[in-house]
């Protein structure tokens, strides 16, 4: 299974704003940190404020920020957000086309498989997965503020 980049660019908006200086940043600097793009970013941002995890504000002092504690946010929350289709095989989505839909025992085997991958990812919290403070902020060039500077 492979999640678009709207959920990898999410995971990575989070993980900036975990380690960063008053846990906020602009898109503009997360964008810059990560080398993606800025327009995919204001989406991916909004999506995730629709849906709690962060806040936005406008103007001086604004930016995006964590809504929520990182050790609340689990990486399973964050990819249900951001995804719509979870149908790793076409009978476990809305329309079955399948000839065999019915007699065939392959989509029990896939809605466990898809169970126990939610299962591993709402284990794992924001605060888990960036844990390496350090070592984020170093990659990120957080360790002297945004941008590095």
């Amino acid at each position: 299974m492979r999640h678009t980049a709207h959920a990898d660019y999410a995971l990575r908006v989070l993980l900036y704003l975990r380690v960063a200086p008053g846990r906020q940043g602009s898109v503009a600097e997360i964008a810059e940190a990560h080398h993606i793009s800025r327009n995919h970013l204001v989406k991916v941002v909004q999506r995730l404020a629709g849906a709690g995890i962060v806040t936005t504000a406008r103007g001086r002092g604004g930016g995006v920020r964590l809504e929520r504690d990182p050790a609340g946010i689990t990486v399973g929350d964050v990819m249900r957000t951001m995804e719509n289709d979870f149908a790793v095989v076409e009978c476990l989505g809305p329309a079955r086309f399948c000839r065999v839909a019915g007699v065939c025992g392959g989509r029990d085997v896939f809605a466990r498989a898809l169970d126990a991958y939610f299962a591993v990812l709402d284990e794992a919290t924001l605060e888990d997965i960036a844990a390496n403070d350090q070592g984020l902020r170093g990659a990120l060039r957080l360790i002297n503020g945004p941008g590095g500077r």
